[in-house]
């Protein structure tokens, strides 16, 4: 895969500009009335510890910059990956998003559903208009069911056990499936598997220097992680799977 460097630049301002402004939608982001009050529950959760509010944190000072920063190193990295190719566009979509949720659900533990719906709306968009435009009807329906795959394989850990994964998980996996099964199925294969191998081992690490309580731990950074590795790495580690 040849270097585009033009993309590389070009997917790094428009991610380091676009996260830029993602305090100021945080700050317009409702908090809830309690902690997940409007999350659907497979078991009661244990009592938590009070979270800044969104509003709160939109102000917290150098977020801009931070956001900034995090934005233009994810979009270079996007723009390496995808080049001047339709994916590109969605994957600039998430990057945004992604320093954002990631931020809101290290510090909150929680995935507001203003931010993934959007997601899911302008990346859904931005797909049917690449198939339009380039008759990869192939490419849209895996993306279509590897969404529904990863919506199942959240959704079963959480009803299982809701103690460690929120609902909001749930719903951002079906968005990184999808984004993860246009490109192919050994990128959704290991895009899904991944946050909970890396949250798992972050998590143990954190809980054994006594940093985070059990369960009170963010798997959506991981989420956004195993999609971007998954993206770059399903093929290579996973050929016999590959679209």
């Amino acid at each position: 895969m040849a270097l585009e460097l033009g993309a590389v630049v070009v997917a790094a301002t428009v991610g380091a500009a676009a996260s830029a402004v993602m305090p100021a939608v945080l700050a317009r982001v409702p908090d809830p009335p309690t902690y997940e009050d409007d999350e659907p529950q497979a078991q009661p959760r244990p009592e938590r510890p009070t979270y800044p509010t969104f509003g709160e944190l939109a102000r917290r000072p150098g977020l801009p910059l931070g956001f900034s920063v995090a934005g233009a190193v994810a979009g270079a990295l996007v723009g390496a990956l995808a080049g001047w190719s339709w994916p590109l566009a969605w994957l600039l979509v998430l990057v945004p998003v992604g320093v954002l949720l990631s931020y809101v659900d290290w510090r909150t533990l929680l995935l507001p559903t203003r931010v993934i719906y959007p997601a899911y709306a302008a990346v859904a968009a931005l797909m049917v208009v690449a198939t339009l435009a380039t008759g990869a009807t192939d490419d849209l329906r895996r993306a279509g069911i590897a969404a529904l795959v990863g919506l199942v394989c959240y959704w079963l850990p959480w009803r299982i056990s809701a103690s460690w994964m929120g609902f909001g998980d749930v719903r951002l996996s079906g968005l990184l499936a999808g984004v993860l099964g246009w490109a192919g199925w050994a990128e959704v294969a290991l895009g899904l598997y991944l946050p909970f191998l890396l949250g798992g081992v972050v998590a143990g690490l954190l809980m054994l220097l006594r940093l985070v309580a059990r369960g009170a731990y963010p798997l959506g950074p991981f989420m956004f992680v195993g999609t971007l590795v998954g993206l770059w790495c399903g093929p290579l580690l996973l050929p016999g799977l590959s679209a």
